[in-house]
C-alpha cells in the first residue's frame, strides 16, 4: 500500500477544496406561517413563499391546485394561489429538491392582532368569568392562534418565530384574550374557521410599530427622531423595543404578504403624553400596514382606551381624554375602521382592565358590520353629531336614536397578590336596563373663556340638553374628559357612548406655538 506524506495530503485535501462547487445546497423551506395547522383566508390570491437553492422549480400543491415557480438568484419563491374556498382541513405539499407535506390546514378569515399589553394580556390572567368561560369552552379546530415571538430589528427581517395552535382547554389558557374573543365570536357568527395572527408586545409606542419610510412622511420631527436613534446605536448594547420601527421591522414585515382580512389593535396607552401627535401617528400608521399589505381598505378596528388613574370630582386637563379625542378622530377621518369604547370598564390603579370578553366582542359586532354586512346597530358607540348654544344652553344631535343613562355603582374593591389596592371599577349594576332615569353623569360645559365646569344633561332620544348655573353664555361641552371618567350614557344595545369635544381649545400635549 502506497503511503503518502502527511503534507501531500493536505496540499490534496485544499486542491479538492478549491475544486468543489462553493454553493450549499438548501432544502425547500416554507415562511413560518405556513406550518401545520394554519388557517389561510378565502376568497382572495393567497400568497405562498419560502426559500430554496437558485434556480430550483418549486411546485405548491392544495385544494386541486398545483402551482409552481422558480426560485430567484437569492433562493427566494412565491407562488399565487387561485382563491381558496372555505372549509378544511387539507394538505399542502411544496415540492423542490425535497417535499415538505403541511397537515390539517383550514380555510376561512385571518385578522392580525397587534397593540401592546391589554392585546398581550392573556386569558390565564383574565378574572373570572372570562377566565372560567374560556377554560370550560370545548375544543374548537375552527379556532387557531399564531402567536410571534417578540423580536425588535433595525432592518425588515423575511421570517418569524411561532406555530399555529388549536383552540383548546390546554392552549387557550396562553392565547392573546382580547383575540380569543374576538375570534370565538366572529367563528361563531360566521361558521367558518377563523385565523388570529398575534403580534403584540406591552409598553410599546405605535412608533415602534410604523415602518421607518411612513415614519418619514409624517414630518420633520419623526425624522429627528430616527436620526436620534441612529446616532445612539453607536454606544447601545441591544435595541429598544420602543425604538422606531423596530417592531415593524421583527413583527410587522415578516408577516408580509399573508393574505389577511383585517387587523384589530389595542394600544395607545404608551403614547398618552404625546396624545396631539397621536392624532397624526395613528393614521399614519394604519396607512402603512394598508400600503405594505397592498390592501387600500383594509378593515381596521381599534380599542378607544379605559378608564385609568384615580377618579377626580373636578374638571381637569387629561392627557388620556386627549387620546382617545385622538383615537375618535381617527375613526371618523379614515375609512373603513371602527372604535370600540370601553369607558366602562376601566379601573382605578389597574392599567389592564381585566374583562376582555367584553373588549373581544365589541370589536367582533364591529367587524361583523362594518366588513361583513351584518344588520343590526350593536355594534357602534353612540357619538356626537352636531353642537349649537342658544339660550344658556348646549343642544347635542348624537348618532345614536335612543341612548339611556344608566346607574353606575362602583364594584368590590381589588388587591394584587401583594395586597395593594386595585381600585374600583365602576359598571352597569344588573345589565343595561332599557329607559333608566339615573342621573346623566361626565358632562362638563365651558364659555369663551375656555373654563369647564360640571354640568348637567338631559337625554331626550338623540338629543342631549347639558347646562350649568356656573356658565351662562355656553360655547363647549365635553363628555367623559378625564383620565377615569365616570360616564354613563350607553345605547340600548349596551355600548357606552364615546368620549368627545365640541371645542378646538389648545390641547395640553399639543406643541406651543
Amino acid at each position: 500500500m502506497r503511503r503518502y506524506s502527511p503534507l501531500l495530503v493536505t496540499l490534496l485535501g485544499l486542491l479538492a477544496l478549491h475544486a468543489a462547487p462553493t454553493h450549499v445546497y438548501a432544502a425547500v423551506k416554507p415562511h413560518a406561517l405556513f406550518s401545520d395547522n394554519a388557517v389561510l383566508q378565502q376568497g382572495t390570491k393567497v400568497p405562498v413563499w419560502g426559500t430554496a437553492d437558485p434556480d430550483e422549480k418549486v411546485t405548491v400543491r392544495i385544494q386541486n391546485q398545483d402551482v409552481s415557480t422558480t426560485t430567484d438568484k437569492d433562493g427566494k419563491w412565491l407562488v399565487q394561489l387561485a382563491p381558496l374556498k372555505a372549509g378544511g382541513p387539507f394538505d399542502m405539499t411544496i415540492q423542490g429538491a425535497n417535499t415538505v407535506t403541511i397537515k390539517n390546514i383550514l380555510v376561512g378569515e385571518v385578522w392580525v392582532c397587534s397593540g401592546q399589553s391589554n392585546m398581550e394580556w392573556t386569558v390565564q390572567a383574565c378574572r373570572s368569568p372570562d377566565l372560567d368561560d374560556a377554560k370550560s369552552a370545548p375544543h374548537n379546530a375552527k379556532l387557531r392562534m399564531f402567536t410571534v415571538k417578540k423580536n425588535p430589528q433595525e432592518k425588515p427581517i423575511a421570517d418569524v418565530e411561532g406555530s399555529w395552535k388549536e383552540s383548546d382547554p390546554s392552549t387557550v389558557p396562553g392565547f392573546s384574550a382580547v383575540a380569543y374573543f374576538f375570534g370565538r365570536e366572529l367563528e361563531d357568527k360566521l361558521k367558518v374557521p377563523v385565523g388570529l395572527i398575534h403580534t403584540s408586545w406591552g409598553g410599546t409606542r405605535a412608533e415602534a410599530w410604523t415602518s421607518r419610510a411612513a415614519l418619514k412622511d409624517l414630518g420633520s420631527d419623526y425624522v429627528r427622531m430616527i436620526e436620534a436613534h441612529q446616532a445612539a446605536l453607536e454606544t447601545k448594547k441591544k435595541l429598544n423595543p420602543n425604538d422606531p420601527s423596530v417592531l415593524y421591522n421583527g413583527m410587522i414585515a415578516p408577516l408580509l404578504p399573508f393574505a389577511v382580512k383585517g387587523t384589530i389593535w389595542y394600544q395607545g396607552e404608551s403614547n398618552a403624553g404625546a396624545a396631539h401627535a397621536y392624532g397624526r401617528l395613528f393614521p399614519g400608521m394604519i396607512q402603512n400596514w394598508r400600503d405594505d399589505w397592498k390592501k387600500p381598505d383594509m378593515p381596521f378596528y381599534f380599542v378607544q382606551l379605559a378608564p385609568f388613574f384615580p377618579v377626580k370630582n373636578e374638571p381637569s386637563d387629561s392627557t388620556w381624554a386627549e387620546l382617545r379625542e385622538s383615537q375618535r378622530q381617527t375613526a371618523h377621518k379614515v375609512p373603513h375602521t371602527g372604535m370600540a369604547v370601553i369607558t366602562d370598564l376601566g379601573s382605578e390603579y389597574d392599567v389592564h382592565p381585566t374583562p376582555k370578553k367584553p373588549v373581544g366582542q365589541r370589536l367582533a359586532w364591529l367587524a361583523l358590520v362594518g366588513t361583513y354586512g351584518a344588520k343590526n346597530d350593536t355594534a357602534k358607540a353612540p357619538d356626537l353629531v352636531s353642537a349649537k348654544f342658544a339660550e344658556g344652553k348646549a343642544h347635542l344631535m348624537i348618532s345614536c336614536k335612543d341612548i339611556v343613562s344608566q346607574e353606575l355603582v362602583p364594584t368590590a374593591e381589588r388587591t394584587n397578590k401583594d395586597g395593594k389596592s386595585l381600585g374600583f371599577a365602576w359598571r352597569v349594576p344588573d345589565g343595561l336596563q332599557a329607559g333608566s332615569k339615573a342621573e346623566v353623569q361626565g358632562f362638563t360645559i365651558a364659555g369663551k373663556d375656555g373654563k369647564f365646569f360640571a354640568a348637567k344633561a338631559k337625554l331626550d332620544k338623540e338629543h342631549i340638553t347639558v347646562w350649568s348655573e356656573q356658565v351662562s353664555e355656553p360655547a363647549a361641552v365635553r363628555y367623559g374628559w378625564a383620565q377615569h371618567p365616570i360616564c354613563n350614557v350607553f345605547s340600548t344595545q349596551g355600548i357606552p357612548m364615546t368620549p368627545f369635544r365640541t371645542d378646538d381649545f389648545p390641547l395640553t400635549t399639543q406643541p406651543k406655538k
